[in-house]
């Protein structure tokens, strides 16, 4: 136990400062990028020459978009990977991050927000944690549960770093990623994640995310409007999702080599940065003005929200890397303070602050999209410490998830995992019966005849076997059917020959099951099933039988596993 306690709490050690220290490189490389190349607001201003602003504005996406592009011919399905790996990865029975498709997907994303593409950096930031904690797993040579906590920490670490919120770090990796809340699991992800924050905010001084003033709600009837926001926000965040999805599809669709598509979107990209240049990158001013409600009016903010949705689902459609998280931070920024300045239309002229309400509009529209409603409260809790805030924004997130779950999903991840048959939406339990084939269950011992075996003959050597089913084969092995003892004596008392070939009477189960077939699948068949034993049948050649009670006996098996990841304590 003592030898256990201290692998775990190194472990977190570890993975907590090396995490922390990549996700500030990676932020400080994204930002001398956009500094060299024009992106951020401050450099833009220092270029006095217009035309090269116009220039450089359309030019360094397009080329960032074809270097990326090239990037993803590396990987497999020239597609990088993203958040919604790591939780599928965590949830595998060999949890294992590819170290190769980490530091390219890192890399990519590093080059796509340095060109300005609109996408966001924690996906990026959570898939890096996840695949240094998966490496450094290895290092330690842990069992499946410690690669899984060791991705967890990763994850954690990364968030804890880019947000300055430890506590929303602890939550995100074992609300999204782990999606359970053992003790084994929880003292190693806080250390990841307090270490994480410590080399970020003490050691390398980073600022948070955005700052605000000490904040109340000014009325309870607002409270009300929050929860509209909330309403409306899961709409917001459904189009966001559903376009990205479009853009997808659209993309998939063109017969293009991969670097001309992402090409293709820098140049979109740029274009319509040429005339809303806050488009571009991951737009953190913007955030912050719209937070504070500087210069931004309504026209302004509806423009804005609009246009970030629309080129961030071509982006990432088209296959810039880049998370989700960071886009949907910002749009939904700007719609709640696009509903701020019209409180006093709602609310009256005594009405809180426009801060309130791009905060709720924030976490109304992020939560949706990532599944993770206690993360994205957390994270306001822990940025501004303020109560009356983190109420409001509580109340935003839950009807936001509430609406949002049964209008889309319960994120953007689960929905694309869903799509690619990897559906968490019925709990861990079936995705971990579904990662154990049947193929080891299969029995030899059945009772094969020959398709020309009279039934005579058949009844005598079920007799012989004492078995009360046969399975009827032709001479290549291939399945026909089954008898029974039971249907045997049917046949005698309404007259049939017992001189009949088999093969002529022989019927098929209503179960039969492929050696690949999940355990998962088995089961759900067996509902329905009646027999001593099911048929595996493998290229149509009869490979052997499963018994009903060793695939119960495996299934239970399966889901204490699960239970002993869930609610093991050491």
């Amino acid at each position: 136990m003592i030898s256990r306690i201290s692998i775990l709490t190194l472990l977190g050690l570890v993975i907590g400062v090396i995490v922390g220290v990549l996700a500030v490189s990676f932020v400080e490389v994204v930002l001398w990028l956009n500094d060299l190349f024009g992106i951020s607001p401050n450099s833009r201003a220092s270029i006095l020459d217009r035309q090269w602003l116009t220039i450089m504005t359309i030019g360094i996406p397009t080329i960032g978009g074809l270097l990326v592009g090239l990037l993803s011919l590396m990987l497999p399905g020239h597609r990088f990977h993203s958040p919604q790996d790591v939780i599928r990865i965590a949830q595998t029975t060999h949890p294992t991050m590819p170290v190769k498709h980490g530091l390219l997907s890192t890399l990519a994303a590093c080059l796509s927000l340095g060109a300005g593409a609109s996408v966001g950096q924690y996906g990026p930031l959570a898939h890096m944690g996840a695949s240094i904690g998966g490496w450094i797993s290895h290092i330690f040579q842990g069992d499946r549960s410690l690669r899984m906590i060791s991705i967890a920490c990763g994850c954690a670490a990364a968030i804890s770093a880019a947000f300055h919120a430890p506590l929303a770090g602890l939550v995100f990796s074992r609300e999204v990623v782990l999606r359970h809340y053992s003790l084994r699991a929880f003292a190693p992800i806080a250390v990841s994640s307090i270490l994480a924050y410590v080399v970020s905010h003490l050691v390398f001084k980073r600022l948070p995310l955005f700052r605000v003033e000490e904040l109340t709600v000014a009325k309870p009837l607002e409270y009300l409007v929050f929860i509209m926001i909330g309403v409306a926000g899961a709409f917001v965040a459904t189009a966001f999702m559903r376009a990205i999805e479009i853009a997808g599809n659209l993309s998939r669709k063109l017969a293009w080599p991969a670097p001309v598509k992402t090409a293709l979107a820098g140049l979109a990209l740029g274009i319509v940065a040429t005339q809303i240049p806050d488009v571009l990158g991951i737009g953190q001013e913007v955030l912050r003005q719209a937070i504070t409600g500087h210069h931004l009016d309504a026209v302004h903010l509806a423009q804005l929200m609009l246009a970030k949705l629309l080129v961030t689902a071509l982006c990432l459609g088209f296959g810039f890397a880049g998370g989700v998280f960071s886009p949907a931070l910002l749009i939904g920024t700007l719609y709640g303070a696009l509903i701020g300045t019209g409180a006093e239309w709602l609310v009256g002229d005594q009405h809180s602050p426009i801060a309130i309400y791009a905060i709720c509009g924030m976490v109304a529209v992020t939560s949706p999209v990532i599944g993770a409603p206690l993360t994205t409260v957390l994270i306001v809790f822990e940025l501004t410490q303020n109560f009356d805030l983190a109420t409001a924004a509580l109340a935003s997130a839950a009807f936001a998830n509430l609406i949002g779950v049964r209008i889309y999903g319960r994120s953007y991840f689960d929905v694309q995992l869903n799509a690619q048959g990897f559906d968490l939406s019925q709990g861990r339990d079936k995705i971990a019966a579904q990662q154990h084939s049947i193929a080891g269950l299969v029995s030899q011992e059945f009772t094969s005849v020959d398709a020309r075996q009279t039934l005579r003959e058949i009844q005598d050597k079920l007799v012989q076997d004492k078995r009360s089913e046969a399975y009827v084969v032709d001479a290549d092995n291939c399945y026909i059917g089954t008898l029974t003892l039971h249907r045997l004596m049917e046949f005698s008392a309404t007259g049939v020959s017992p001189d009949e070939s088999a093969g002529n009477l022989a019927v098929p189960e209503s179960l039969v099951l492929a050696p690949d077939d999940s355990i998962w699948s088995a089961m759900s068949g067996l509902q329905d099933f009646v027999g001593e034993s099911i048929p595996v049948v493998d290229k149509q050649r009869l490979a052997g039988v499963i018994f009903e009670s060793t695939l119960v006996s495996t299934y239970l098996d399966v889901l204490a596993e699960v239970r002993k990841d869930e609610h093991a304590a050491m």
